[in-house]
C-alpha cells in the first residue's frame, strides 16, 4: 500500500468511527414533535404512530404526533421548513412531496434542498387496481372496452398520479376520465362503489387483493408487486416513467448530521425489528421494511428529482 494513503485511511476509519458513537450517544434536546401528513386512522398515519411509538419504547425520546394532511404532503412540509433544526421535529410523508410536488408548486421555500431526508420506511406497492372479476381486471379488457369507446374512470390520488395517467393515456391512445380523489383510501372507495373503473394505488390495496376483491393490472414500479408478481409493468404499456416512491420521514434542512444519523438509525431499528407492531405493520401492508439512510438516501432522491422534473416537461409539452 501506498506509505502516504496509510494516514488518509486511518483518518478516514477514525472519522467514521467517531460519528458512528457521536450518533449512538445523540438524544434530542426535548419532545419530538412528529408531523404526520396522511388522514388520521390511515395504513401511512398508523405506520408513523406505530414507529413514533417503537422508538419511544427502545430509546426513552418523547414523541408528540400531529396531524398535517394535505396538498400532497406540502401541507406538512410548510410547516416543517419552519421549525427548529436541531431534531426536535420531523415528519412522514412520501418521497413525491419534496420531488414532484414541490416542483410543480415552484416555491423555492419548499423544495428538496430546503429539507433533510433522515429515513425511508417502506417502498411503494403501486398498481393500476381494478375489481377482481369485473370488466376491467386485465389491461386487455381496459384497452377493449375504451378501443370499443366507452370511456374508461381512471382514479387518482394526486397530481403526480393524474399526470402519470394522463401521460400513460397519450402513450397508449386512451383518453382516460380522469377522477380526482381523496388518498388511495378514495380510490378504493370508487372502485368498490362503482364510481370508477381503475386507478392508482401506493400499497394500500394489499390486503383487498389477497383476499381475491381487487387486483394489480400493472404495476407502478420496476420490482415485480409482492401481491401480484406477474403484472406487467406500466412501462411495458407504454410509460416513459414509473410510479415508484417511498414513505418516509424528514427534518428542517440544515439539521446535524450527527443528529440526522442518529434520527435515521433509530427509525430503522424500530422498521427492521420483527418484534415491533411497526415491523407487523410495515410486513403485512407495505410489502415489508424498505430503509434507505444518508447518502443512500440522497441519492435516490436526487435520482426522483430528476424523474420528477421529466415526467412534468413530458405532460407539459
Amino acid at each position: 500500500m501506498n506509505i502516504f494513503l496509510k494516514p488518509l485511511l486511518a483518518a478516514s476509519v477514525l472519522i467514521s468511527s467517531t460519528s458512528v458513537g457521536q450518533a449512538e450517544d445523540w438524544a434530542p434536546p426535548g419532545p419530538i414533535t412528529m408531523y404526520v401528513g396522511f388522514a388520521a386512522g390511515g395504513g401511512a398515519d398508523t405506520q408513523a404512530r406505530l414507529i413514533a411509538q417503537g422508538i419511544e419504547e427502545k430509546y426513552g425520546w418523547t414523541i408528540i404526533p400531529q396531524q398535517l394532511p394535505g396538498n400532497s404532503g406540502l401541507t406538512l412540509a410548510t410547516e416543517l421548513v419552519k421549525a427548529p433544526a436541531d431534531g426536535t421535529a420531523f415528519g412522514m410523508v412520501v418521497s413525491e412531496t419534496l420531488t414532484y410536488s414541490a416542483q410543480a408548486v415552484g416555491d423555492p421555500a419548499l423544495q428538496l434542498d430546503k429539507f433533510t431526508a433522515l429515513a425511508t420506511t417502506a417502498e411503494f406497492q403501486s398498481g393500476l387496481v381494478a375489481m377482481a372479476g369485473g370488466a376491467f381486471d386485465s389491461w386487455d379488457k381496459v384497452k377493449a372496452t375504451a378501443e370499443a369507446g366507452t370511456p374508461i374512470r381512471f382514479a387518482t390520488a394526486s397530481d403526480r398520479q393524474a399526470d402519470m395517467a394522463w401521460h400513460l393515456g397519450q402513450k397508449t391512445g386512451i383518453d382516460f376520465n380522469i377522477v380526482e380523489v381523496r388518498g388511495g383510501a378514495g380510490v378504493m372507495d370508487g372502485l368498490r362503489g362503482g364510481d370508477v373503473d381503475i386507478g392508482w394505488v401506493a400499497g394500500a390495496q394489499s390486503k383487498s387483493v389477497r383476499q381475491g376483491e381487487m387486483t394489480n393490472i400493472a404495476r407502478g414500479i420496476k420490482a415485480p408487486l409482492a401481491d401480484t408478481p406477474d403484472a406487467p409493468a406500466i412501462t411495458d404499456l407504454g410509460s416513459d416513467f414509473y410510479l415508484d416512491g417511498y414513505f418516509m420521514f424528514i427534518a428542517p434542512g440544515g439539521l446535524d448530521p450527527v443528529a440526522r444519523e442518529a434520527l435515521g438509525n433509530a427509525i430503522r431499528a424500530v422498521a427492521e425489528d420483527s418484534a415491533t407492531e411497526a415491523n407487523a405493520l410495515l410486513t403485512k401492508g407495505f410489502g415489508g421494511p424498505s430503509i434507505r439512510t444518508g447518502e443512500d438516501l440522497d441519492a435516490y432522491m436526487a435520482e426522483a428529482n430528476a424523474a420528477a422534473a421529466a415526467l412534468i416537461k413530458a405532460v407539459s409539452e
